[in-house]
């Protein structure tokens, strides 16, 4: 039996082949659209997810796992370890992290032999999913419970994301910035670079640059400063169904950075809903350097990593 076993939520946009090969536990986030509420990563793909975004005339609505899938992910988790680490979205983004902690006092009765613990992630889709990963790999190393949540944490201040949007369209649809704005960056082909901010779980506008060439280039200038120091880069390329710019993406990281891990993912519908089609990013950290021995064993991966 495992000594820990990792529960998230389908926010995390990690490719599935780790998914399974540290047997994380995921609990899908559920959409519903024109009457019908899918599955995230079951009944809908976030390719097929897109598809339907890019032609609704309203939006699809967003739903986060209810306390009982939680519940059943912790149940089945609990038959291959003894305990369990669910690490979910920042409350600032969705309810998740409270249906968890529901789901928690629960099994104190109907598990009372797993021990539980909630830990919010400060962020959200690929950064979220590097401090899962980082936990994961603790777990797999056979660490005891705090020493996996310290993993996890160790990672949280570190991990970026920095994406650029296409439009500001689905912003507006869904009420978060003013039509005008919209009709602003739509006239001047503004595409809006912007950052989740570590631990904070705050969009924050970096730039706003004129086309996606430009908007790209900022995007790899951030990159680029953001991850000064000794270690090699971990990085997850996300996107909204266009796989071709983020293999572009990614051979460009390749070229510029020395890699220790580098991927390409769909970026989580469940916040993707909100930006749109178009949407290109990467969620990175850099490898802790000699004062942090600890964070580059649970964290490091071989080179075969760059996908």
């Amino acid at each position: 039996m495992d000594r820990v076993a990792i529960v998230t939520e389908s926010t995390v946009c990690l490719p599935q082949g780790l998914v399974t090969e540290y047997g994380i536990h995921i609990v899908p986030m559920e959409f519903s659209y024109e009457g019908k509420t899918y599955r995230d990563g079951i009944d809908l793909t976030p390719s097929q997810f897109y598809e339907l975004l890019a032609q609704a005339k309203k939006l699809p609505t967003t739903s986060p796992g209810p306390p009982g899938s939680y519940l059943e992910a912790y149940r089945e988790a609990s038959q291959h370890a003894q305990s369990i680490l669910c690490i979910t979205l920042s409350p600032k983004f969705s309810t998740t992290h409270n249906s968890a902690l529901l789901a928690k006092e629960t099994a104190k009765e109907v598990l009372p032999q797993a021990t539980i613990e909630v830990l919010d992630s400060g962020t959200a889709a690929g950064a979220q999913g590097w401090i899962v990963l980082a936990a994961a790999r603790a777990a797999k190393a056979r660490a005891s419970l705090a020493e996996v949540m310290d993993a996890a944490r160790s990672l949280m201040p570190r991990v970026h994301l920095v994406a650029l949007l296409d439009t500001l369209y689905f912003l507006v649809k869904g009420g978060r910035v003013p039509l005008v704005a919209a009709w602003a960056t739509s006239l001047l082909n503004i595409k809006p670079v912007f950052e989740l901010v570590p631990l904070q779980a705050e969009a924050r506008m970096l730039h706003r640059a004129r086309g996606r060439r430009q908007a790209l280039e900022r995007l790899l200038q951030v990159l680029q400063d953001k991850t000064q120091g000794d270690g090699p880069l971990h990085a997850l390329v996300m996107h909204t169904n266009i796989p071709g710019e983020a293999e572009g993406l990614r051979e460009r990281i390749a070229a510029q950075f020395d890699c220790a891990e580098l991927y390409i993912t769909d970026f989580t519908p469940v916040i993707g809903v909100h930006c749109g089609p178009g949407l290109l990013g990467v969620a990175f950290y850099m490898e802790a350097g000699p004062g942090h021995p600890k964070d580059q064993a649970l964290t490091s991966a071989p080179q075969s990593a760059i996908k």
